[in-house]
């Protein structure tokens, strides 16, 4: 692997001409977003609502038609090509790592009756964390996936992205993933967060305006694949709480349709500590996603980053989702003037959590939740503060 530095469309641009060289098509350049979620999380599987936002850390797509049926992938930071034709069948194949998301995407449109007349060649760059928990596969997938249908023309919207970018993670990844992700990397827009209902799965802008405050987002460098995690387990059991519930007479088609007061006059229908406690987190993180959203529009920021402690400590006790590392990184901030919020965010097990902190202490703040964790864990995270961002767009040089 390259030794990483911030990359920019310009130096994108300038090494696929060195990798391809020339031919008569033009090169286009697109771009995909981190996200983060401020609250909401392992809800999107259950019908909840979720309060994501795209932020202002990149991944870049390079593409060129060919004159042929090849296809061809470079990545700036992991050496070796990728060689395919398009009307190769494509099937997941464990030593194709990272080309397995752009083959799964392929594969999706293909079936979809999208036909591609030519090849095209590839070169990818991301300024996102790979397994950092805010999404850089999801930032792969739907940032591809826009590049291929403005490329060849292929009428899809950004939400038909954001589908076709889940469909991908099931059918050809096997991670059984929400629709979060790939939807607000897709359609995400600057200075908004989302309140995204994921049964409906339809979106409404909320402004975001953190007044002195930024988030700051902390990687406890951890690296985890979500299937190779406890994902898909978390999963089954938010299954298994629903269908309980549905065998006694709760007509619901997921588990967040319950209100919190409802869930308390029917969980006890759940007899499973474990199942009982699993859902118990669904219902009260959708609940806090509302609260949150209100709290944002009021301004009222201290509770916001009130909702964000209670939110952790229950990804922490009723999930199980978090771990040494991310209960170290939020322990730390709480203790930091200046932070008033912080929790895990993305699917756990390690990966990033945020905080929001006053932005005249951020350097302090870092300092500090560095030298703790390090203290604690044996290693450094990784911090840095950022700001929205749009979603994918391609980039007119």
């Amino acid at each position: 692997m390259t030794q990483r530095f911030e990359v920019t469309p310009e130096i994108l641009l300038e090494n696929f001409n060195k990798i391809y060289g020339t031919n008569d098509f033009p090169i286009r350049v697109f771009s995909a977003p981190a996200r983060i979620n401020i609250i909401g999380e392992h809800i999107d599987y259950n019908g909840g609502k979720v309060f994501p936002t795209a932020i202002n850390k990149y991944l870049y797509v390079a593409i060129r038609k060919r004159n042929d049926s090849k296809l061809f992938y470079n990545d700036l930071f992991f050496p070796g090509t990728f060689e395919f034709d398009i009307n190769d069948n494509f099937s997941y194949k464990k030593e194709n790592d990272y080309a397995n998301f752009l083959n799964g995407i392929l594969s999706i449109i293909k079936s979809k009756g999208y036909n591609f007349l030519c090849g095209f060649e590839v070169l990818i760059a991301s300024n996102v964390p790979a397994a950092g928990g805010i999404s850089s596969s999801s930032a792969l997938e739907c940032g591809f996936a826009w590049a291929v249908a403005k490329t060849f023309d292929f009428n899809l919207s950004k939400k038909e992205i954001a589908l076709i970018g889940q469909q991908s993670e099931h059918d050809f990844i096997n991670v059984n993933c929400g629709i979060m992700d790939q939807y607000i990397i897709s359609t995400g827009t600057q200075n908004f967060a989302e309140l995204l209902d994921c049964a409906k799965i339809e979106h409404t802008n909320v402004p975001l305006n953190l007044g002195n405050y930024e988030f700051v987002v902390m990687n406890t460098k951890k690296q985890r694949k979500l299937s190779d995690s406890k994902y898909n387990e978390r999963r089954g059991q938010c299954e298994e709480g629903l269908e309980i519930l549905q065998k006694n007479g709760i007509k619901i088609d997921n588990l967040c349709q319950l209100s919190l007061e409802d869930f308390y006059k029917v969980g006890n229908f759940i007899t499973d500590d474990v199942i009982f406690r699993r859902v118990r987190h669904c219902i009260t993180e959708n609940q806090r996603v509302l609260d949150a959203v209100k709290a944002l529009t009021q301004n009222d920021l201290i509770t916001l980053g009130k909702l964000l402690y209670e939110s952790h400590e229950s990804l922490k006790t009723d999930y199980e989702v978090t771990g040494l590392e991310l209960d170290t990184l939020i322990e730390a901030a709480k203790k930091q003037d200046g932070c008033i919020g912080a929790r895990m965010t993305g699917a756990g097990f390690g990966g990033c959590a945020i905080a929001i902190v006053e932005k005249s202490k951020i350097d302090d703040f870092i300092e500090n939740v560095q030298s703790e964790y390090t203290k604690i864990v044996g290693y450094n995270g990784a911090f840095f503060s950022c700001k929205s961002g749009d979603g994918v767009k391609e980039i007119v040089l």
